[in-house]
């Protein structure tokens, strides 16, 4: 699994994992207990992840909503 996105904003989360569902691309959301259990203050990120496979079609999935300034860096 590959770090897409990662935010604190809930509804830029949910719009990409829209977005991702729409073009049938899984993903997986990661951190979200950790945000719970801390009282959901934003104090850590959640980070959106989706296959090495789906990768490059998701950043295009997602700049193509409008996105791109979101993404995560690509790996090296």
């Amino acid at each position: 699994m590959l770090e897409l996105l990662r935010s604190n904003d809930p509804v830029l989360l949910s719009f990409a994992q829209h977005v991702l569902g729409e073009a049938g691309i899984a993903i997986m959301l990661a951190d979200q207990h950790i945000s719970i259990m801390e009282g959901s203050i934003g104090a850590f990120p959640r980070r959106l992840l989706v296959s090495a496979d789906d990768y490059s079609r998701s950043r295009i999935a997602l700049s193509e909503a409008g996105l791109t300034a979101d993404l995560a860096d690509p790996p090296p």
